[in-house]
């Protein structure tokens, strides 16, 4: 089996580029990179199903000319679960826009006050530094 290193090579790119806008505050652009992410990894599937043109059907040919049916199955599959996230996302963007008139993810209140914490090197109030041990016994220590 050989595999075509330009359709790698621009499954890599696009999987890059996709993870790069999954990880943007907007919802727009993260959408764009699911779908841009899904793309190189169904590239990536043809990749894996080896050379094109071989037929599917075993009984006329014999065992090893014929192509892996799994990664087509997979490729389809994929497609399937990127247009129900794609469904999903657009609309989380769509109430995002209506509640706030903008589809930015806002920073979470508890994740700000635990940076906050880590910075100035502190520990909270609900935290209990407890030492168990094999006895089912537990001693808190100050």
């Amino acid at each position: 089996m050989t595999a075509d290193l330009t359709i790698a090579i621009t499954a890599g790119v696009l999987v890059a580029c996709g993870v790069y806008l999954i990880l943007e505050r907007s919802l727009t652009r993260i959408l764009l990179g699911v779908i841009i992410a899904s793309n190189g990894v169904n590239l990536l599937f043809l990749v894996a199903s080896g050379e094109p043109g071989r037929p599917p059907l075993s009984n006329l040919w014999g065992a090893d000319a014929i192509a892996d049916p799994l990664p087509q199955a997979m490729v389809l599959t994929a497609i399937v679960i990127t247009m129900a996230v794609t469904a999903f996302v657009l609309a989380l963007a769509y109430r995002s826009f209506q509640l706030g008139g903008h589809d930015e993810v806002a920073d979470d209140v508890e994740d700000a006050r635990i940076r906050a914490l880590a910075e100035a090197d502190e520990q909270s109030d609900s935290y209990e530094d407890s030492t168990f041990s094999d006895t089912g016994e537990d001693s808190v220590s100050e």
